[in-house]
């Protein structure tokens, strides 16, 4: 029987904590949820990843973990030592994050079978249903103003016969605004129903953004490209710019160039800490001249023949 490192299926050292093996944990189950993951291997590896969280996470299970580790690393195929029984014992320990009928056999030759968990079993562990992670796109708009949405994700529940089914669930969802890329939304008991009594798990979802024609964002910071005269640039003045709540108006400096930022305090992504946004300036010449316009530009020429942009560069 081949032996299963539970440290490395998490990617963790064998000192971790236990905070270090459940924040390893939570993020490779998201990873490779096979709701959401592309990988091909994703079921594999979600319940190798399960199977090990479920040891190291109690004390009792990875202190006989531990043990048996370093005698497996006395050589040769893993067998259990004779006379092992388990002290922890599974069945009466509980479980709560993996799906007891897809432990490996190596599991189940340390710790035992989970003694059933069914209607007819004869026996059934409370069991906190498992976190469900999905993602909502949102447009910028919806972003900033906030609004309602429909969620689909899949739960896992236990029929009857004590098999696991999975079920299709649609929520719907108000999201509050000013959510930012990545930033997620628990809703607590939305997930997949617990067993023989346990609590339901939560349901997180994580917030994507499309991309926007014209603005970008870089955490709450909206940041947009607004085009310039040269004697607006030059001038000075005020101008109409876009934000994602409305029209503004700002005034540019005089004198200024292509890349110059201009800072809309509070104009970002709302929030207890809003955003700002981002006006960056972009000096853009008319495609054709007027005769008169052409005039002006040799006048100029003439009027600031001492300046040269590109004294740094040498030439």
């Amino acid at each position: 029987m081949d032996f299963k490192d539970y440290y490395a299926a998490l990617g963790v050292g064998e000192s971790a904590s236990p905070e270090e093996i459940k924040k390893a944990y939570r993020k490779l189950a998201r990873k490779y949820h096979p709701d959401v993951s592309t990988e091909a291997d994703a079921d594999d590896r979600f319940k190798d990843i399960g199977e090990a969280y479920e040891v190291l996470k109690d004390p009792e299970k990875r202190a006989e973990y531990d043990q048996l580790r370093a005698y497996r690393d006395r050589g040769g195929e893993f067998t259990p030592p004779p006379g092992w029984e388990s002290s922890s014992g599974f069945a009466g320990g509980g479980y709560t994050e993996a799906d007891a009928r897809q432990f490996s056999d190596f599991f189940e030759s340390i710790f035992g079978r989970a003694g059933g968990f069914g209607a007819g079993s004869g026996y059934q562990t409370r069991r906190r249903g498992e976190d469900v992670h999905a993602r909502l796109a949102l447009f910028l708009e919806e972003a900033y103003h906030g609004c309602d949405k429909q969620v689909r994700f899949t739960v896992h529940e236990v029929d009857d016969q004590g098999r696991l089914r999975a079920r299709q669930k649609t929520l719907n969802v108000k999201v509050p605004a000013g959510l930012r890329e990545g930033q997620h939304m628990r809703l607590k008991g939305q997930g997949s129903p617990g067993q023989a009594g346990g609590e339901p798990g939560d349901l997180f979802i994580e917030i994507s953004l499309a991309p926007h024609p014209m603005f970008s964002v870089e955490g709450r910071d909206v940041l947009v490209t607004v085009p310039v005269t040269p004697w607006e640039a030059a001038l000075g003045g005020s101008i109409t710019v876009p934000t994602v709540g409305g029209r503004v108006s700002v005034k540019v400096p005089r004198g200024s160039s292509s890349g110059h930022k201009l800072r809309l305090k509070g104009k970002g992504l709302p929030g207890k800490h809003p955003g700002d946004q981002i006006v960056v300036l972009q000096v853009v010449m008319p495609e054709q001249h007027s005769d008169e316009a052409e005039a002006l530009y040799q006048q100029l020429a003439k009027a600031e023949k001492a300046f040269n942009p590109r004294e740094r560069m040498g030439v």
